[in-house]
Order: structure tokens, then C-alpha cells, then sequence
């Protein structure tokens, strides 16, 4: 393919709006239950640093949208980090990041799609119509609100 043909594909959007629901807790710390107090997303974040990923800009939680009837499948992600040793609770997990554009109401954010591997996550799975996502603080939003979600085609298709 050529570089015209390139940025054709990149600039393709897949776009679905999606409703934010309760996660588990983990990620934020926020789970009594959780032997991560401080979250995983803050005790993962140095680790995606030092193999080229900042996550400063995000909120060390996740936000959960539900995407059903719908469903996001990964391409080619921007980012994946294979074997992250980044607790003692459990062996090595697979991460792989999406590029996102998140709107809600007028207002458009960019953020990442967070994609730990399902064949390395011992713990904490999602249902398959809910994307993680990792998004500058948005003030007030809560389950129940509603966001759009929009992915490169490159690195990611939602299903119909």
C-alpha cells in the first residue's frame, strides 16, 4: 500500500456511542476486595512509561463503556507491551493500547482504549461489549452517561 493509500486507511473513524457502567473497582483502587490499593492502573503506569507510553495525562482509572449491542475489535493497537511483570500477585500480563477520541456532550477528549489480554488477565474481566478506557478527568460523569467512542480504522474496527 502506498503512503496516499496509508493515511487513507488511518484517517477511516470507527465510530459508536456507548453507556458508561460500573467497573470492578480494581483499576482505581477503589475496590475494598482488591489486593491493589492503590489501583493497577497507577502501579502499571511506570512500567508502560519506561517502554515508551506516558499515562500522565489520564486519570489512573479506567472508564467503562458499554458499547452492546456493539463491540470493539483491536487491528493493529499503537502500543503493546508484552510480558509487563507488574505485580507479585500474579505472573506477566500482555497490554495493548488504542488511540481514541471520546465525545461527550459537545466536548471531544482524546484518550486511550486499554486492552490487557485476556489470555494473560488472571483476574477482572470485562464483558465483551465493554471497552476500557483511559481519559483526562471529565468532572461528573457517572454511570449511566452516555459517550462516543471513536477508534482508527488501523487499529481497530467496532462491529455492527
Amino acid at each position: 500500500m502506498g503512503a496516499a493509500a496509508d493515511a487513507a486507511v488511518r484517517q477511516v473513524i470507527h465510530r459508536a456511542k456507548g453507556v458508561v457502567v460500573a467497573g470492578h473497582g480494581v483499576a482505581s483502587g477503589r475496590a475494598g476486595d482488591s489486593p491493589f490499593a492503590r489501583g493497577t492502573i497507577a502501579l502499571q503506569a511506570p512500567h508502560f512509561a519506561a517502554r515508551g507510553l506516558d499515562l500522565t495525562p489520564f486519570v489512573m482509572a479506567t472508564v467503562n463503556l458499554d458499547l452492546a449491542p456493539r463491540r470493539l475489535w483491536p487491528r493493529t493497537p499503537r502500543w503493546t507491551f508484552p510480558d509487563v511483570d507488574w505485580t507479585h500477585v500474579h505472573g506477566p500480563e500482555t497490554f495493548s493500547f488504542l488511540e481514541c477520541t471520546v465525545r461527550r456532550d459537545a466536548d471531544e477528549h482524546e484518550g486511550l482504549v486499554y486492552l490487557p489480554h485476556p489470555q494473560t488477565k488472571p483476574m477482572h474481566h470485562q464483558p465483551s461489549t465493554v471497552v476500557e478506557l483511559l481519559l483526562p478527568p471529565l468532572p461528573g460523569l457517572a454511570p449511566g452517561d452516555e459517550l462516543e467512542v471513536a477508534v482508527p480504522h488501523d487499529q481497530a474496527y467496532i462491529s455492527a
